[in-house]
C-alpha cells in the first residue's frame, strides 16, 4: 500500500478476495480504504463507503475486517451509508446540548408561557449531566442523576421534571426518539406543599421602605408588586404601551396572563406616582424638579437595563432586598436599643398571597380579590364563570385604592428615622 504513490489521476486497486474492498488513491496521492456495494441487486445503483484514510487506526487488516462487518450490513439490508448518516446526525442534531434548541424554537416558544424560564432550566443542570449525549441514547438513570441535581429544591426538581417529559415526548411524537426514557410508570417529584407566608404589617412596611433604597429597576418593581397584587413577571416585562396615563389603567393583554385572559389593573394614585418617577428617570434629566409633571413613554419596556429586553437577574435583586430589610431592621432595633426581629423566609410572589390576606381584612368581597388577582378558580370558575360576565372594575379599583391607603398607612406609622412617606399623584 505504502508503495503506491500519484499518477495525476485518481485511481483504485481492488482485493481479489473481498469483494468491494478496495483502496482509493487520489491525484496528489491521499489514500483511503472503500468499500463499493449494491444494495438491491444488479439493477441499483453502486454506492461508495469511506472506511477512512490508509495510516492508523486503519491498516490493510484493520480495514479489511471492516469491510467484512460493512458486507453483512449489506446482505440484511442495511445501508451502511445511511446508518453512518444517522450515527453522525445523533451525534449533531440530536445531542441534548443540541436539542435545548430544537425544543426551545419547535415547541417552547409556541406553547409555554415561560418558555425562557424552561430554557434556561435545561442549559442549567440538564445540561450539566446530559451534556452531549445523543437524545435517543439517553435512559431513565439519566434522568434520576438529572433529578438528583435538585436535592432540597422540590419546586424546581418537579419543572425540570415536567419540561424533560414535555421534551422527550415531543421528541417521540417526531420519531426521532423511539421511546421517551420518562415514561408514564416514571415517578413524578412529590408535589410541594402550598405555601402560606404572608409577611405582616411591620414586614411589608420595611420591606417597602427597603425596596426605596434599591433603585431603578428592582426598587420600583417590588413597590408596583405590593400594591398591585400582580405577578412578578407581569410587572418586571411590563410595558409602556399596556399603560394608560389618562385613566390610570393598566391592561395585562392576554398572551402576557398566566390564564390566556386579558387584565385590566386600576392604578391606585401610588402606583401611577412610581410610574411617573421611572419615566422621569429613564429621562436622564438630573436637573428637572423630581416632582413635576411628566408624559409616559407610548413604548418600550417599562423595566429594562439592555433597552432591548425585560430586567432579568431576579433571584440577586431578592437578595439585595432582603440585605436591606435586614439593614433597616438592625438600624431601627439600634435607635430602639432592643433586639433587632427576625426576619422569617419570604418569596417574592408570597407578596400576592400578603395583598389577598389583607383584601379580606379590608372586608373586600372574594369576588374582588379574585377578579384583583385574575384567578379564574373559585367564584370565577366552572359554571359560574360561564354565566357570570361582570368585570368587577369599578370595585377593583375602589379595592386597590383602599389596599393602597392601607400601605400609606403602614409606611407612616413606620416613620421614626427618614421614612418617606408614599408619594401622591402630581397632576398635570
Amino acid at each position: 500500500m505504502d508503495a503506491e504513490s500519484a499518477t495525476g489521476t485518481k485511481h483504485f486497486l481492488w482485493d481479489d478476495q473481498l469483494r468491494g474492498f478496495g483502496l482509493q488513491i487520489t491525484a496528489t496521492g491521499a489514500k483511503s480504504y472503500i468499500y463499493q456495494y449494491r444494495l438491491g441487486g444488479r439493477e441499483s445503483l453502486k454506492k461508495r463507503y469511506t472506511i477512512g484514510r490508509h495510516g492508523s487506526p486503519w491498516t490493510p487488516d484493520s480495514a479489511r475486517a471492516e469491510c467484512k462487518r460493512l458486507s453483512l450490513l449489506v446482505a440484511q439490508g442495511i445501508d451502511p451509508s445511511a446508518t453512518d448518516l444517522e450515527r453522525r446526525r445523533q451525534a449533531v442534531d440530536l445531542a441534548f446540548s443540541a436539542y435545548i434548541k430544537t425544543f426551545t424554537d419547535g415547541y417552547l416558544k409556541a406553547h409555554w408561557k415561560g418558555w425562557s424560564d424552561a430554557e434556561r432550566l435545561l442549559r442549567r443542570e440538564p445540561l450539566k449531566v446530559l451534556q452531549h449525549k445523543p437524545m435517543p441514547t439517553i435512559t431513565k438513570a439519566d434522568i434520576v442523576a438529572v433529578l438528583d441535581q435538585f436535592a432540597g429544591r422540590p419546586a424546581v426538581a418537579r419543572l425540570a421534571f415536567s419540561t424533560l417529559r414535555k421534551m422527550f415526548a415531543w421528541a417521540e411524537g417526531r420519531g426521532e426518539i423511539d421511546r421517551s426514557p420518562i415514561g408514564a410508570e416514571f415517578p413524578a417529584p412529590k408535589a410541594v406543599p402550598a405555601r402560606s407566608r404572608v409577611l405582616s404589617d411591620e414586614e411589608l412596611a420595611l420591606a417597602w421602605r427597603a425596596a426605596g433604597t434599591l433603585g431603578y429597576p428592582f426598587g420600583p418593581i417590588y413597590q408596583l408588586l405590593m400594591i398591585t397584587a400582580a405577578r412578578r413577571d407581569e410587572v418586571a416585562e411590563l410595558r409602556w404601551s399596556e399603560l394608560d396615563q389618562k385613566t390610570g389603567e393598566w391592561t395585562l393583554p392576554s398572551d402576557r396572563a398566566k390564564n390566556n385572559q386579558a387584565h385590566i389593573v386600576p392604578l391606585a394614585d401610588e402606583a401611577v406616582a412610581i410610574l411617573d418617577e421611572v419615566a422621569r428617570t429613564l429621562e436622564l434629566d438630573p436637573d428637572a424638579p423630581p416632582l413635576r409633571p411628566v408624559s409616559w413613554p407610548k413604548t418600550g419596556l417599562v423595566f429594562t437595563t439592555t433597552g432591548k429586553t425585560p430586567v432579568s437577574g431576579h433571584s440577586r435583586g431578592k437578595q439585595r432586598l432582603d440585605a436591606a430589610m435586614t439593614a433597616l431592621e438592625y438600624e431601627r432595633a439600634a435607635k430602639a436599643e432592643e433586639k433587632p426581629a427576625e426576619i422569617a423566609s419570604w418569596r417574592i410572589h408570597d407578596l400576592r398571597r400578603t395583598a389577598a390576606t389583607g383584601f379580606q381584612r379590608l372586608g373586600i368581597r372574594f369576588e374582588v380579590t379574585e377578579a384583583i388577582l385574575n384567578h379564574v378558580s373559585g367564584a370565577r370558575g366552572g359554571v359560574a364563570g360561564v354565566y357570570q360576565r361582570h368585570d368587577w372594575k369599578a370595585e377593583k379599583q375602589t379595592a386597590l385604592e383602599a389596599w393602597a391607603r392601607h400601605l400609606a398607612g403602614l409606611i407612616n406609622d413606620e416613620a421614626v428615622n427618614n421614612v418617606l412617606p408614599l408619594k401622591r399623584r402630581v397632576e398635570a
